[in-house]
C-alpha cells in the first residue's frame, strides 16, 4: 500500500445511520484529534441533525449528501444489517473509503462483491467489531502469545440474556434476517477467537427459535408485537487452524444473564478474557487447582489505551495516511461472516460446514498506540 498523496492532516469522515449506535461512534470519533467528523446523514435527516448538533458536526442531511461532501473520505455506515452491503457499495461507488458495522453483509455473494468493487477502486473496507483493538482483548492476546497458560487448546464462549426486546425501543431489526443473537452477538465472540486462535477451518451448530411473536418491552411502543426471522438460540462447535476448538452458545431466549464469557484453556492453565463487547477489562488467570480444590487466581490489567467504538475507523484513518495495512480489514469481516453463515447452515442442515476464506494476518495493536495523540 500507498501512502494518501492528495490529502494530510486528519481525515475526514462522514457517518450513515444516525440511530442508537451513532452516540457511541460520534462520542469516540469527535474526541481524536486524528480524524474530523465533517458531516452526518439519515434517512431521517431531523434525527441526522439533533446528533450533528448534539456533537458540534458542521453539517447533515441525507445519505446523498454524505457520499457528496468532497470533504469526507471514510465513511462510517451504521445502518441496519440487511442494506449493509448496499450502501458500502454506494460508498465505494462514490470514490470513498468504508467502515462498516457488523456484519459487513447478510450474504457472502454481497460481502465478496464490495470487497472486489473496492480492491478495484483502491479503496479500504474496514468493519466492526473494533472492541478486539481494546486493551482488554489485546492483554489477553499477549498474555496467550507469552504463553501464560502453556499452548492455547480450547475456548468456551457464552452470550444469553432474555433478548434486546427488553430494552430497545426498535428490537425487529434485531429479530430479522441478518441479525438474530447469532449474527448480531457472534462478530464480538468470533472476532476476539480469531484474533486469539487465527481463522476458523470448520463449524458444527444446533439452533432454535423460543418465541415466533415478540412483544416490545420498553420506550413509547412498549406492547407492539412483531414475529420473529431467525433462531434465538444458537450453540456452535468452530475448529481454528491453529488447531485449537471452541463452544460457543449466542442466545436471546435466556432468563438467566449470563453474557461476555470468554474462556480460552491452554496446556499449563486458564484464562478469563474480558467481554468481547467492551474494549477493557481484566484478563484472569488459573492454574491447577490445590488438592482440595482451591483455585488460585491472578489478575493481568489491560495495558494500552483507548475505549470506544471507533478506534477501528481512527485505525484505518492513520493507515491510509502511512500506508500501511489496517487491522480490522474487510477480509477479516468477509471471514467472520463466513463462519456465521456457516454456523446458520450447520443449525439447518445438521451437517459439518467447511470454511474456504481466511482472516489474513490480525495486526496486533502496538503498546504504545495512544487514540488521543495528534499524528496527522
Amino acid at each position: 500500500m500507498t501512502p494518501s498523496t492528495t490529502r494530510s492532516g486528519p481525515v475526514g469522515v462522514g457517518i450513515i445511520g444516525a440511530g442508537n449506535i451513532s452516540e457511541q461512534y460520534l462520542t469516540t470519533l469527535t474526541r481524536v484529534p486524528d480524524v474530523d467528523v465533517v458531516v452526518i446523514g439519515d434517512l431521517m435527516a431531523e434525527r441526522a441533525e439533533e446528533q450533528a448538533r448534539k456533537h458540534g458536526v458542521p453539517a447533515w442531511g441525507t445519505a446523498d449528501d454524505v457520499l457528496t461532501h468532497d470533504g469526507v473520505e471514510i465513511v462510517v455506515n451504521l445502518t441496519v444489517p440487511a442494506v449493509h452491503a448496499e450502501v458500502s457499495s454506494a460508498i465505494v461507488a462514490a470514490g470513498k473509503h468504508v467502515w462498516s458495522e457488523k456484519p459487513i453483509a447478510v450474504d457472502l455473494a454481497s460481502s465478496r462483491a464490495l470487497l472486489d468493487q473496492a480492491a478495484a477502486a483502491g479503496l479500504r473496507v474496514g468493519v466492526a467489531p473494533d472492541t478486539a483493538l481494546g486493551p482488554g482483548v489485546q492483554t489477553a492476546r499477549r498474555a496467550i502469545e507469552r504463553g501464560d497458560i502453556g499452548s492455547a487448546l480450547s475456548a468456551y464462549t457464552m452470550f444469553q440474556t432474555p433478548g434486546p426486546d427488553a430494552w430497545h425501543p426498535n428490537p425487529e431489526f434485531l429479530f430479522s434476517t441478518g441479525a438474530g443473537p447469532l449474527f448480531d452477538m457472534g462478530p464480538y465472540y468470533f472476532t476476539t477467537l480469531i484474533t486469539l486462535f487465527g481463522s476458523v477451518t470448520r463449524v458444527s451448530a444446533v439452533a432454535s427459535t423460543g418465541r415466533e411473536v415478540r412483544t416490545i418491552r420498553t420506550g413509547p411502543r412498549t406492547g407492539t408485537e412483531f414475529p420473529v426471522e431467525v433462531p434465538t438460540h444458537v450453540a456452535a462447535l468452530a475448529t481454528f487452524e491453529s488447531g485449537a476448538v471452541a463452544q460457543s452458545v449466542f442466545s436471546f431466549d435466556s432468563a438467566l444473564v449470563r453474557a461476555g464469557i470468554v474462556e480460552i484453556n491452554g496446556t499449563e492453565g486458564a484464562l478469563v478474557a474480558p467481554d468481547p463487547n467492551k474494549f477493557t477489562g481484566d484478563v484472569r488467570i488459573t492454574r491447577a487447582a490445590d488438592d482440595d480444590g482451591t483455585q488460585h487466581w491472578e489478575t493481568v490489567e489491560p495495558v494500552g489505551l483507548g475505549e470506544g467504538r471507533g478506534l477501528g475507523v481512527l485505525d484505518m484513518a492513520r493507515a491510509i495516511r502511512s500506508g500501511t495495512p489496517h487491522i480490522a480489514t474487510g477480509d477479516l469481516g468477509h471471514h467472520v461472516l463466513e463462519v456465521l453463515v456457516a454456523v446458520d447452515r450447520a443449525a439447518a442442515t445438521g451437517e459439518t460446514q467447511h470454511i474456504e476464506s481466511r482472516a489474513g494476518e490480525v495486526r496486533p495493536v502496538p503498546l504504545d498506540r495512544d487514540p488521543f495523540a495528534a499524528t496527522l
